[in-house]
């Protein structure tokens, strides 16, 4: 594997971002995911950290062995980007009622079984 941080040209780092929600809660994780998290990442992509954000469930049900409910790709512009961090500041921008917010964050926590977080790199098939 190659160290990204010794490119000379800044590299797109895509970090995928696993959740595994509670049973019976995945409505309602996903509507404050949606409410309180992606304005704060879209905010990103706008302002040029980040340069794409995708989300995906499974499409059935199964037998549970995927082990995760929702997983949110990142794309940022580069390590930098990655290491830097600014959600907090606008969070405070985008949400003034701060109450609101961090109740609804906590509760969006409170409902996971699990979260995990995998930079991801990409291997040339040619």
């Amino acid at each position: 594997m190659s160290d990204p941080t010794t490119h000379s040209e800044p590299t797109p780092v895509t970090v995928a971002y696993f959740y595994r929600v509670r049973w019976g809660f995945h409505d309602e994780w996903w509507d404050l995911f949606r409410r309180n998290h992606y304005p704060i990442l879209a905010d990103q992509v706008k302002g040029g950290r980040l340069l794409e954000i995708q989300a995906y469930g499974p499409r059935f049900h199964g037998d549970g062995r995927a082990g995760w409910t929702y997983l949110v790709t990142i794309t940022y512009r580069d390590w930098a980007a990655v290491e830097s961090h600014a959600e907090a500041e606008i969070a405070e921008r985008l949400f003034p009622d701060r109450e609101r917010y961090l109740a609804e964050e906590r509760r969006r926590f409170e409902l996971l079984d699990a979260h995990w977080d995998v930079p991801l790199e990409e291997r040339r098939l040619e």
